[in-house]
């Protein structure tokens, strides 16, 4: 038996059980997927291997530690500067990742964006970045402090909340976890409105939640969208990767889409 799971902090809140689990009972795969609280991130790869693990999705705040403890890691994880999923081969373990792909497919009806701004600089930020810049969006990233700015600013424009001076953007993206166990917006409500206000598209990594970010974003008529179908595409994606290629992401799709409407 194959066994997987999600790390992260906070984790109690993650439905990825639920998509893997119903997706390899439906795919009569012998494994099962649990999750991990997990407080220190240079603890990841100890912690993969103590618990004999054969794959992992690794969540917020630990992708940048996915893919700097790791053995190896695809030329699309280096690039983005972060990983959401290990994965044992070989008694080395790899580090990928699926957020990119995932969020492209997540927004793919918001054909219209030409510019976005996205709010954070953690690991997730890292990979919505990457995959915004591949589709030619113009990109800006706002943070709490510069110091995280850093590895972004040969790349991008980069504010933090004191520098901000207020542009216009089509497609606004949270990539932070505030309003995940709180009613923090990800950034002051006086420059997140008067970047809303011209905005026509919002998005939240966060799922299965109606975030203030949200809440302010369609108070100001933007079209939304919560990380739901990110979520889902990434982990289609992340279950593959976890049996090298050989399933069918159709088939895996239909079954996650199943267990996403699990109560």
């Amino acid at each position: 038996m194959k066994t997987f799971a999600v790390f992260g902090d906070p984790i109690a809140h993650s439905v990825s059980p639920r998509l893997h689990n119903k997706a390899i009972a439906d795919l009569a795969l012998d494994a099962l997927y649990t999750r991990v609280l997990l407080k220190d991130g240079n603890e990841l790869i100890n912690k993969f291997r103590s618990l004999k693990l054969n794959g992992a999705n690794v969540t917020l705040p630990h992708k940048e530690f996915a893919l700097n403890l790791a053995d190896e890691a695809s030329e699309a994880a280096r690039k983005i500067g972060s990983a959401n999923t290990l994965v044992l081969k070989n008694e080395k373990i790899y580090a990928y990742n699926t957020d990119a792909p995932g969020f492209l497919k997540a927004i793919s009806n918001f054909k219209e964006a030409k510019s976005a701004i996205v709010l954070g600089a953690g690991g997730t930020a890292n990979a919505l970045t990457y995959a915004l810049r591949s589709q030619n969006i113009d990109v800006c990233i706002l943070n709490r402090s510069k110091a995280r700015l850093d590895k972004f600013k040969d790349h991008y424009e980069c504010f933090s909340w004191d520098d901000y001076k207020e542009h216009k953007f089509d497609l606004v993206v949270n990539s932070t976890s505030a309003g995940l166990k709180d009613d923090l917006l990800p950034a002051p409500k006086e420059i997140l409105d008067g970047i809303l206000k011209s905005a026509k598209f919002a998005f939240d990594v966060i799922y299965g939640k109606q975030t203030p970010f949200l809440k302010e974003a369609k108070r100001q008529n933007l079209a939304c969208k919560d990380g739901a179908d990110m979520l889902l595409y990434q982990a289609v994606l992340a279950l593959n990767l976890f049996y090298n290629g050989s399933l069918d992401e159709k088939k895996i799709e239909a079954s996650m889409r199943e267990a996403m409407c699990l109560a």
